[in-house]
């Protein structure tokens, strides 16, 4: 498993070669089979959930019931990790996109792994703080933002995690619907498809079945940034 490629902006690729390793070493492998749950929002669990080939989105209930997407995990991504190191409920439910391999990590050995290898507790501690920013940032953006500035944001930064560059840009193969999409930019439908397509006709992205192409990642920042 270490020769797998991960993605830039997982954990398993911010670690470095030994600590990955030890991390993959951990826990137990599991299946999950596609629509189920890996975590569910309001549990007292506390094992960690390292995600080895999975897709899996993040939702949480709103105050009328719907579930809210508040954003994708891919493999090499953790979940569940704020449970297992300050004891408190789920704060999201996490389900699984696809049939998708896993491993659960229990509490006592991932605190282990955390205080054993500092390097290794400095990536958990920089990626809980960039889910964090990413939650903050997108509460200021639904207040004050034009949806075309907030789509280009979630478009950047899942470039930023979750892009393989190709030939013809950067590639984010995210199995997301408009709706999910829409969701994540806090805005309506009819709004984001609007934003999308004026996004293409300027040739900063191509959307296809199951993936969106960011054509021009330096123009489409200074998009998102515009309003900074």
């Amino acid at each position: 498993m270490s020769e797998q490629k991960w993605l830039p902006g997982t954990l398993l690729g911010r670690l470095d070669e030994t600590s990955r390793k030890a991390l993959l070493a951990l826990g137990v492998p599991k299946t999950v089979a596609a629509g189920s749950p890996i975590i569910r929002e309001g549990h007292r669990e506390t094992f960690v959930v390292l995600l080895i080939d999975a897709v899996a989105k993040v939702t949480a209930a709103m105050a009328d019931g719907r579930p809210a997407l508040l954003s994708i995990r891919m493999s090499g991504d953790i979940v569940g990790e704020m449970s297992a190191l300050n004891e408190v409920p789920r704060s999201a439910t996490v389900t699984a996109c696809r049939p998708s391999a896993v491993r659960v990590i229990y509490r006592d050995e991932f605190r282990e792994y955390m205080r054993t290898r500092a390097d290794a507790a400095v990536e958990i501690a920089g990626t809980v703080a960039d889910r964090l920013r990413w939650a903050n940032r997108r509460r200021m953006d639904f207040a004050a933002y034009p949806v075309k500035v907030r789509l280009a944001r979630v478009l950047a930064e899942m470039s930023a995690a979750y892009g393989r560059r190709g030939a013809d840009g950067i590639v984010v193969s995210v199995d997301l619907t408009q709706a999910e999409l829409a969701t994540l930019c806090g805005a309506a439908s009819m709004s984001v498809q609007k934003a999308l397509r004026e996004l293409r006709q300027a040739n900063l992205v191509e959307t296809g079945y199951r993936r969106i192409v960011v054509r021009d990642l330096a123009v489409l920042r200074e998009l998102a940034d515009a309003a900074v």
